[in-house]
């Protein structure tokens, strides 16, 4: 069931064309008010805590998860654990690895990546958005979980925490950025917020966007949601990405009720791999259904 604040969303974008620019738009307008913002949840996302604190602690181990069974379809099992996961080394001969967050909103996520030793870029279409990213960013840390962006560089010391203006469907902001793809890109709450039409288009972008040895990590919400409520936030079980990377910018299935369906089709050209899936052991409140995590976390690579 929606709640209120989605429902409120809804109605926010229904009158909108499904266009990246009709839909960028409607986030500024709301970023303009900044009296309606349900998303911003005050800090980055507990599962990206816990997954980046695992896999570069001095032993790295595999990010917890959850005990509880996620009823979600496509939902890895309870008993099902990750191995360690490996992303990218901050700093590799003596250059910094780039991440990219879209629709980083305030930039909390930015600002974890690069206290990590990252060069991180936000990417936001609504300048107003990016304003409030760049005031955060300036002091980042006043967040309830604030004590995670210190001392986590190993001695590298901070990488870049920048907010950029544009779309993430077109190459104008992508120059900001120096050469080369990026080595992490991390959506949470990206694609749900994209009308379903532009998920082909996201998933083309994604994998052009990606560095051949990068990685995608994909905070998989919301996945308890109907998909006949619509959105945003739309409909996001693990079938939604797992049928859009083998064949990115390919259309993909829907049944009579709006659901994505699986799909035996093979890879297509620049198709991702999933290398990691598993329910996390901590997210935001609102993806804890009844006590039981309904979020997923996703990790993607080049085929």
């Amino acid at each position: 069931m929606a709640t209120q604040n989605q429902d409120r969303l809804r109605t926010h974008f229904a009158s909108l064309e499904t266009t990246p620019t009709a839909q960028g738009s409607g986030w500024d307008t709301l970023w303009e008010s900044a009296s309606f913002l349900p998303w911003d949840r005050g800090y980055a996302n507990p599962a990206l805590i816990d997954l980046l604190s695992s896999s570069f602690a001095s032993q790295p181990s595999a990010p917890p998860t959850s005990s509880a069974p996620n009823p979600t379809p496509g939902a890895p099992s309870a008993d099902a654990q990750p191995a360690v996961i490996e992303l990218p080394r901050a700093v590799e001969g003596g250059k910094r690895k780039k991440v990219l967050v879209p629709g980083c909103g305030k930039g909390y996520d930015v600002a974890l990546f690069s206290a990590y030793g990252y060069d991180a870029y936000g990417l936001e279409v609504s300048q107003h958005a990016a304003k409030a990213a760049d005031e955060y960013l300036r002091n980042a840390g006043s967040g309830s979980l604030e004590n995670e962006y210190e001392g986590k560089d190993g001695g590298k010391g901070k990488g870049k925490a920048v907010c950029l203006v544009g779309d993430f469907f077109d190459d104008a902001w992508v120059k900001q950025t120096g050469e080369g793809g990026f080595d992490v890109i991390y959506d949470n709450t990206f694609l749900c917020a994209l009308p379903p039409s532009l998920r082909p288009q996201w998933a083309r972008r994604i994998s052009a966007l990606l560095a051949p040895n990068g990685r995608l990590i994909c905070l998989e919400f919301p996945t308890h949601k109907p998909a006949s409520s619509g959105g945003p936030p739309w409909s996001l079980p693990p079938t939604v990405h797992l049928e859009l990377l083998k064949q990115p910018g390919e259309e993909i299935s829907y049944n009579e009720a709006g659901v994505v369906v699986a799909t035996d089709r093979g890879v297509g050209e620049g198709a991702l791999e999933r290398v990691a899936h598993y329910v996390p052991a901590r997210t935001h409140d609102v993806a804890v259904i009844k006590g039981v995590v309904r979020d997923c976390v996703s990790v993607w690579r080049h085929v």
